[in-house]
């Protein structure tokens, strides 16, 4: 599985809905955060192998209503 992390900024008040959204809609979502800075959430994605992460950012979650920018990070490894 391809993991990437996905900084979401959010109409103003809307932040918990499209939490909510992503939550119910994406099936690939695997926790939704609310953080400080420029970004309003942080959500990761498990995608399976092969998967286009250009098309799944830009077809399934900016499509999310609420959402006004995305920032996208591609995880390499994890340390454990």
């Amino acid at each position: 599985m391809q993991k990437i992390y996905v900084m979401i900024k959010c109409d103003r008040g809307r932040a918990y809905d499209v939490a909510a959204d992503m939550v119910e809609d994406i099936e690939e979502v695997s926790e939704v955060d609310s953080i400080s800075g420029q970004y309003d959430l942080m959500a990761k994605f498990y995608l399976p192998p092969g998967t286009d992460i250009g098309r799944f950012v830009t077809e399934k979650v900016q499509t999310v209503p609420g959402i006004t920018d995305t920032f996208t990070l591609v995880a390499f490894n994890a340390f454990t």
